[in-house]
């Protein structure tokens, strides 16, 4: 219905470019990529290039093989010629997906999961009510302020300017002392209340809907923890199994397996 393909082929090809001119060429292994029904994982020899870490990763950079990624830009391969992160993270939130996961790097291998699981359709919606104009003047700093103010979290310091410009643009509004929240008009046109007010918090039955809707994207291969997890960044794991409970005790969904390996599925009250 939205038109959001689980596997955005530009967000996997500059993974997988990015992975091919970062890589180590002095070890044998290499570039393992792993599709799931929900996600890929792509491993790459060689751990993160020198002064390079999952935190600073969107503002330093330090090609491994400048060779390889030329070739790449004069092949009309690359969008952004060093900036192929920042497009995955800016198509990620455009998406209302999770942003790339580094989870399991390590000094030998980058891990990094591209989530396709949609988090919450209304981000979706919230980024078609902005000016196309407005959009493609937006930064990567840009994106993330949105997506940190949609989900109320807190933002980096270094993004106070971009929020600054987002208010100027009628994109976010200044609510005192330092607070911002997006633009009211915005939020209303998706009837999220919640995301305008930023005390408020996802109520139990909000979550109950994220999780069903969940569910039901995953189809026959069942929806892992994992996965719930990450449209619910908010709730801690015990919320979560507390609300999963209650789903299945009223008979709307049902798992199987057990520990990391469960499944959940809807049944034919909610199908």
């Amino acid at each position: 219905m939205l038109g959001v393909p689980t596997f955005n082929e530009r967000i996997t090809r500059e993974a997988l470019l990015n992975a091919a001119s970062h890589r180590s060429y002095r070890q044998s292994s290499s570039i393992f990529v792993r599709q799931y029904r929900d996600r890929l994982v792509i491993d790459s020899p060689g751990g993160l290039p020198s002064g390079i870490t999952t935190e600073n990763i969107l503002e330093k950079q330090s090609p491994r093989n400048h060779l390889i990624a030329n070739i790449f830009a004069l092949c009309g391969l690359v969008e952004r010629a060093g900036q192929g992160m920042n497009l995955i993270y800016e198509l990620c939130i455009k998406e209302a997906k999770s942003l790339p996961d580094f989870k399991g790097t390590d000094p030998y291998f980058v891990s990094v999961t591209l989530n396709g699981i949609i988090t919450d359709e209304k981000l979706l919606l919230i980024f078609k009510k902005i000016d196309s104009a407005v959009l493609e003047a937006f930064t990567t700093e840009d994106y993330l302020v949105i997506n940190s103010l949609y989900h109320t979290q807190k933002f980096s310091p270094h993004l106070r300017s971009h929020v600054k410009k987002l208010v100027e643009l009628g994109v976010a509004e200044h609510i005192g002392r330092g607070k911002y929240m997006l633009a009211k008009h915005l939020c209303e046109a998706v009837g999220n209340e919640r995301t305008h007010s930023p005390a408020a918090q996802m109520s139990r039955e909000e979550a109950k809907s994220l999780i069903l809707n969940c569910i039901e994207q995953s189809g026959k291969s069942g929806t892992p923890p994992r996965a719930i997890q990450q449209i619910l960044t908010s709730k801690s794991r015990r919320q979560i199994q507390l609300l999963l409970s209650e789903l299945q005790e009223n008979g709307y969904i049902y798992a199987e397996g057990q520990t990391t390996a469960v499944r959940w599925f809807l049944t034919s009250k909610r199908s």
